[in-house]
């Protein structure tokens, strides 16, 4: 299954979250969002796979993601510099909040796509 192949609004059914709006964003902004936020993207995206991952996680997770996605940020994700530091700090909190469903294979994913991205 392919990254856009998965559910539209995710498992959680999160309003404002998208399969395609998520790759769609990473891919247009990873470069200029940085290493470090898309990493957390891809790490939540990839732990929100994860079968064994609850509702409520899943929820967290797509929460933070329909934020790193919408066009409407707290700071303008298009500001130099601080631009994508609100959506680092989302993903943050909800990766603290998920961390034990973020594991070495979601850690691994993550890695490789962002290795393809920025290496």
């Amino acid at each position: 299954m392919s990254d856009s192949d998965r559910g539209q609004n995710g498992d959680a059914g999160v309003d404002g979250y998208s399969d395609d709006g998520f790759w769609h964003k990473v891919k247009q902004f990873a470069k200029q969002a940085g290493r470090e936020v898309i990493d957390n993207a891809l790490c939540l995206y990839y732990a929100a796979q994860r079968p064994d991952t609850p509702k409520w996680a899943k929820t967290v997770i797509f929460g933070a993601l329909a934020y790193f996605i919408t066009p409407l940020d707290a700071i303008p994700d298009l500001t130099p510099v601080v631009g994508f530091s609100d959506d680092l700090g989302a993903l943050a909190a909800a990766l603290a909040m998920v961390s034990m469903y973020v594991d070495d294979s979601v850690k691994r994913q993550a890695a490789e796509k962002c290795s393809a991205w920025f290496d």
